[in-house]
């Protein structure tokens, strides 16, 4: 982290922070843009769901593309983890596994920007309760 020498350091700290936050908690119309939900139980921030958690912030705002990422308890993939879903708005959500920075950069740049499927799908293996 760099040392604050200034006022005009400490401001633009700030702000860089409140967009940081804005894209972790904050959405208008959360269903009109792309969720990514990092899962951030125990076996997830073991395996570095944090790295990846602040990569997708970092790399969404810098690519500029709206989106809201949080974080969420155990998906239940723990041989798999660190693991995200990804919700696409009018798409099925979608799971991913093992994403480390660069399937995250992978996921980002052919899953978000182009919806082309990318390795690392954890396939849907259960049926709704209400089924």
């Amino acid at each position: 982290m760099t040392k604050i020498r200034t006022l005009d350091d400490l401001r633009n700290l700030r702000t860089n922070l409140r967009q940081g936050m804005d894209m972790r908690e904050n959405a208008d119309n959360p269903d009109s843009v792309v969720q990514i939900k990092v899962a951030m139980a125990t076996c997830g921030i073991a395996s570095g769901a944090k790295k990846t958690m602040d990569f997708f912030v970092t790399e969404l705002r810098k690519r500029q593309i709206t989106a809201l990422v949080t974080q969420t308890g155990c998906m239940g993939y723990c041989y798999a983890e660190p693991t995200i879903e990804v919700t696409i708005p009018g798409k099925t959500p979608v799971v991913f596994g093992n994403v480390t920075e660069n399937v995250a950069d992978e996921i980002i740049e052919k899953y978000i920007k182009k919806g082309e499927l990318v390795d690392g799908i954890i396939p849907q293996t259960f049926n709704p309760i209400d089924k």
